[in-house]
C-alpha cells in the first residue's frame, strides 16, 4: 500500500498547524462559530446533534494494522472508546473536544492519516471495491488509480469551492461492489483489444433526488484518466447551478443539459487539458503500482482449514457468509461483519480495533480494508489460518456469520446522533437483526438499508429493501423501498406506498418476508431475483393486508 513521503508528511504538519491556530482562535472567542464553520469542515469536523464528530479519511477503504491501532488510541483517549465506519469507507468519532481536535489530527498524520476533504464542497474522499487487489474477477488492482485520484484532488486549487460536494467510486471489477452508479462520478476498469481503461459513469447519486448514473464514456485509456476526469470537473465547475444547493450536484446538470451536451462540453475541455499533460501522472502511476504490489503469498496445505469445514458447523457458517474467493490459490477473502445481533451497525470499540489490527499483522500481510457496507475486512487471509482467525474472533464477539443477509444492515447514525435526521435508524436496525436472527440463513441472501433523512447516507433507495425515516408532524414514520440494487445491474427501489409508524416497520417487515418465502421458487432464488419476477405488488399486497396498520403518507 502506499506510504506517505516526505511531502505528504510536511504537508499536514503544516495543515495541522494551521487548524491547531484556527481551534485557539476559536476557543479564545476571536473566531464565531459562523466564521470557524468553513474552517473546521475543510478538515473533516461537524458540529453534530450533541457534540462536535471529526470525520477521519481512509483513502479507498485500505488500511495497515500500525493506522488501525492509532484509531483505536484514537477512540480510547480522545472519544467514548468507539469508532463508526461509514458507507464513505471512512471512520467518525462522534464524541471529541474542540480543543483535543489537533491533537487527534497531529495522531492521525503519524501514520499517514487525515481528515482533509471529508466535508466540504471538493472532492470527497475517493472510494473502492473493498476486495480490490484480492478478488478473483478483478481485471487489475483498481486502488494506485484511486491513489493518484487523492493525490491530485486533495488541495486541488481550481476544485475546492464546487457548486457541491463530488464523490468519485472506482473498481477493477465487472461485479460491482464500490457502487459506482450511485456517484457523481463513477469508474468501471474495462478492456478494449488487451488495452486498459475505464467506463466512465456520469451523475449518479442518492439524496433527495436519487439518480442512477449514465455512461459518458465507454471507454477512456488509462493514460487519458485524469486530464479526462480533470475536464468534467471543470465542466462541472463552470455549468453546475450555484444558486440552489439542492440542484447543485452534477447529476442535475447532467439532466438539465442532457448527457449528450455535457458529454460534447467535456470533450472540448478534454481536447483542450490533454495537450498540457506531459505524462507525468503516468510516471507517478508506475511508482503506484509498485507500491500497491501484492504481498508475498505462501505456499501450503490447507487439509486444516477442509477439515474444520466438516467438523465445526459454527465455522462452517462463516465460512459459507463471510469469505469469498480471492485470485491466490490458497487464499480467501475474509469480511468481518459489524453487525452482531442488536449492535449498531458499523461501529467498532478501541479493544476490536486492536484486535482487528493484530489479526490483520498475525494471519493478513498486515492489510485491512472497510467496506461501504460498513463491514472490515482481511483481504489475504490463507486457508490453513481461517480456523485460527475465526476462533479469534469468536472469543471477541466478531464472528457473527450474517455478510450479505437480512441482519448484514446498512444504517447511517439518524436522529440518535445526527442533526439533520429526521428519524431514528440505529434502533430500527438492531431491531430487525434481533427479530430474524433465528431465520436468517432461511431468508438468504437480503440488503437492508436505512436512512434517517432523504439526505440518504444509509443507502436506501438502492438497497433490496430501504427504509427511510421520516418525520411526520412531529411523529417517526417510515417509508419502504423495495427493488433497490446496488450493483452493475444498479436500480433504485420503487416506493411501496404509505410509511409505517415505529412501532409498525418490523411487523410490517415481517409480512414483508413471509410473503418473500411464499413466493420464492427456492432457497437458491434471492429476495431481488424474486422481486424482479414477479414485481412489487405481492410485496404490497402483503404490507398493507391489515387495514389501519399505514399511516397517511
Amino acid at each position: 500500500m502506499y506510504a506517505y513521503s516526505e511531502f505528504d508528511h510536511a504537508f499536514l504538519k503544516t495543515r495541522n498547524a494551521q487548524f491547531r491556530a484556527q481551534v485557539a482562535r476559536r476557543l479564545s472567542g476571536a473566531l464565531t462559530e459562523d466564521e470557524f464553520k468553513p474552517l473546521r469542515l475543510m478538515n473533516g469536523l461537524y458540529l453534530q446533534l450533541h457534540a462536535y464528530m471529526l470525520r477521519v479519511a481512509i483513502p479507498y477503504g485500505t488500511l495497515n494494522s500500525a493506522q488501525m491501532r492509532q484509531l483505536a488510541y484514537i477512540a480510547q483517549r480522545w472519544d467514548k472508546g468507539y469508532g463508526h465506519f461509514t458507507t464513505r469507507q471512512n471512520i467518525q468519532f462522534n464524541w471529541p473536544r474542540l480543543q483535543d481536535v489537533p491533537d487527534i489530527l497531529d495522531a492521525l498524520a503519524e501514520v499517514g492519516l487525515h481528515a482533509i476533504q471529508t466535508s466540504g464542497n471538493c472532492v470527497r474522499n475517493v472510494t473502492a471495491d473493498h476486495f480490490a487487489g484480492a478478488a478473483a474477477d478483478e481485471i487489475a488492482d483498481p486502488r494506485p488509480v484511486a491513489e493518484l485520484l487523492r493525490q491530485w484532488s486533495t488541495d486541488h486549487p481550481e476544485f475546492q469551492f464546487l457548486p457541491r460536494k463530488f464523490k468519485i467510486a472506482i473498481t477493477g471489477s465487472p461485479n460491482d461492489r464500490a457502487v459506482t452508479r450511485a456517484h457523481d462520478i463513477g469508474l468501471r476498469m474495462v478492456l478494449e483489444q488487451g488495452q486498459r481503461g475505464f467506463e466512465v459513469i456520469v451523475g449518479g447519486g442518492l439524496g433527495r433526488t436519487p439518480v442512477i448514473g449514465k455512461v459518458l464514456a465507454e471507454f477512456i485509456p488509462e493514460r487519458d484518466l485524469l486530464p479526462y476526469i480533470e475536464a468534467i470537473l471543470s465542466t462541472y465547475n463552470s455549468f453546475g447551478r450555484r444558486d440552489n444547493k439542492y440542484k447543485a450536484r452534477i447529476k442535475i446538470m447532467v439532466n438539465e443539459l442532457g448527457l449528450d451536451e455535457v458529454r460534447a462540453r467535456v470533450a472540448r475541455r478534454f481536447e483542450s487539458l490533454r495537450a498540457e499533460w506531459s505524462g507525468a501522472d503516468q510516471a507517478v502511476l508506475d511508482d503506484l503500482r509498485r507500491a500497491f504490489a501484492p504481498p508475498a503469498f505462501r505456499v501450503a496445505p490447507i487439509d486444516g482449514f477442509a477439515a474444520a469445514y466438516q467438523r465445526d458447523p459454527v465455522f462452517r457458517a462463516f465460512a459459507d457468509t463471510n469469505l469469498a474467493p480471492h485470485w491466490q490459490e490458497g487464499y480467501a477473502i475474509v469480511t468481518i461483519s459489524l453487525k452482531a445481533h442488536g449492535a449498531t451497525p458499523g461501529d467498532a470499540t478501541a479493544d476490536q480495533l486492536r484486535l482487528m489490527a493484530d489479526l490483520a499483522e498475525r494471519f493478513g500481510h498486515d492489510e485491512l480494508r472497510i467496506s461501504h457496507e460498513q463491514n472490515v475486512i482481511l483481504p489475504h487471509v490463507h486457508k490453513s489460518d481461517l480456523p485460527a482467525l475465526h476462533g479469534a474472533l469468536k472469543a471477541a464477539g466478531l464472528a457473527t456469520a450474517n455478510v450479505g443477509l437480512i441482519s448484514d444492515i446498512i444504517a447511517c447514525p439518524g436522529m440518535d446522533y445526527c442533526a439533520l435526521a429526521t428519524a431514528r435508524s440505529i434502533p430500527i436496525a438492531q431491531e430487525i437483526a434481533q427479530r430474524f436472527q433465528a431465520r436468517e440463513a432461511e431468508i438468504g441472501g437480503m440488503k437492508i438499508k436505512i436512512s434517517g433523512c432523504i439526505n440518504a447516507c444509509g443507502h436506501h433507495h438502492v438497497g433490496h429493501i430501504g427504509i427511510l425515516g421520516l418525520d411526520r408532524a412531529g411523529v417517526e414514520n417510515y417509508q419502504i423501498t423495495l427493488g433497490g440494487d446496488a450493483t452493475q445491474t444498479a436500480a433504485l427501489g420503487e416506493r411501496a406506498g404509505p410509511g409505517f409508524a415505529y412501532d409498525q416497520i418490523i411487523p410490517a417487515l415481517e409480512r414483508l418476508v413471509d410473503a418473500y418465502l411464499a413466493v420464492r421458487l427456492g432457497p437458491q432464488e434471492e429476495f431481488l431475483a424474486t422481486f424482479r419476477r414477479l414485481g412489487a405488488q405481492p410485496f404490497k399486497a402483503a404490507l398493507y393486508e391489515t387495514e389501519g396498520q399505514a399511516d397517511a403518507a
